[in-house]
Parts: C-alpha cells; sequence; structure tokens
C-alpha cells in the first residue's frame, strides 16, 4: 500500500517544504492520544531515521516510522477549507471508529 496526498494536500505540503528548504519531506505518523487511542502526527521531516518507510505523492516524500506505519498505511491525505477553518483530513483504512471530535481513531488491532 502508500501513503497518498490529494492535490489540496499536495499543494499545502509543498508550500511547507518551499518555505522550509531543509525539510526532506513529510513525516506522517502516530502518537497514542485522546478519546479513541491514536492521533496523527504530520509534521516537516527534518531527517530520515532508521526503520522509516519512505512514499513519495506528487514529488513529494512521506516518511513513516516503523510503529506507526501499521496504522497508517494506505492512508489519504487531503486538505480542506471550509469557511475561516482549514485542517488536513485523513481517510485511513485501517481505522474503525474515530472519536466524536475527530481527533484521535481505533483500529481492529486495538479492539482485540
Amino acid at each position: 500500500m502508500a501513503i497518498t496526498l490529494a492535490p489540496a494536500a499536495l499543494e499545502r505540503v509543498r508550500g511547507f517544504l518551499d518555505a522550509a528548504p531543509a525539510a526532506l519531506g513529510l513525516r506522517f505518523g502516530v502518537k497514542k492520544t485522546g478519546c479513541s487511542g491514536w492521533g496523527y502526527i504530520a509534521d516537516l521531516a527534518k531527517d530520515a531515521r532508521e526503520g522509516d518507510t519512505v512514499f513519495e505523492s506528487g514529488g513529494v516524500r512521506i516518511y513513516v516510522d516503523a510503529e506507526s506505519l501499521a496504522f497508517v498505511d494506505g492512508t489519504r491525505i487531503d486538505f480542506l477549507k471550509q469557511g475561516l477553518n482549514e485542517q488536513f483530513v485523513f481517510d485511513n483504512p485501517n481505522a474503525t471508529a474515530e472519536c466524536g471530535c475527530g481527533e484521535s481513531f481505533t483500529t481492529r488491532a486495538d479492539a482485540a
């Protein structure tokens, strides 16, 4: 599978990368948080780390650490603007439930 960026997310990430020429790409993963268990992390990748899997979408490299890969593999990242609000949105085939506020998610493995 892979991590992909929708056109709007690709444009937004490219803007961040243009402003930070030393960045290698996007770092994407998860951390334990929220009421459902896992929250997304998206930041500029400042270095390549041992165990990273690197995907490429539209010429942008996406770095995912080994621990996060099982939780996010196959995710499509989009960027939405609704009125004054702007946010990245994650279409993750591994998520089986999300909390009411959309900040965290669970997977089949968490339910087991």
